[in-house]
């Protein structure tokens, strides 16, 4: 199947491991010397309607791609942990004790 690079970003990148979905291909990444396809960029959820910026972009590689369909791109990824928060204390915790 031939497949031009708009016709990757309109697609949509989901999770086969988990079934979430990732978002869409906003970028390729290209190795110019072969001419191949090393990975799909797409880019980070935006944080508080972006005012506060956006988390870091997804960089899926092309070995974890499974199926490129019409409208979608399956992929086998395993999901990533988020790092640990702490938990806040709260305000009358520290009359308590």
């Amino acid at each position: 199947m031939k497949c031009c690079v708009t016709d990757l970003t309109c697609k949509e990148v989901i999770c086969k491991v988990d079934g979430r979905r990732l978002g869409h291909v906003c970028d390729v990444d290209v190795d110019t010397c072969t001419g191949h396809v090393v990975a799909l960029i797409i880019h980070g959820k935006s944080r508080c309607f972006g005012l506060l910026g956006r988390d870091d972009d997804t960089r899926i590689c092309w070995d974890e791609i499974d199926v490129i369909g019409d409208d979608t791109i399956l992929v086998n990824r395993r999901p990533e942990r988020p790092p640990g928060r702490k938990k806040k204390k709260a305000f009358w915790d520290s009359f308590i004790r």
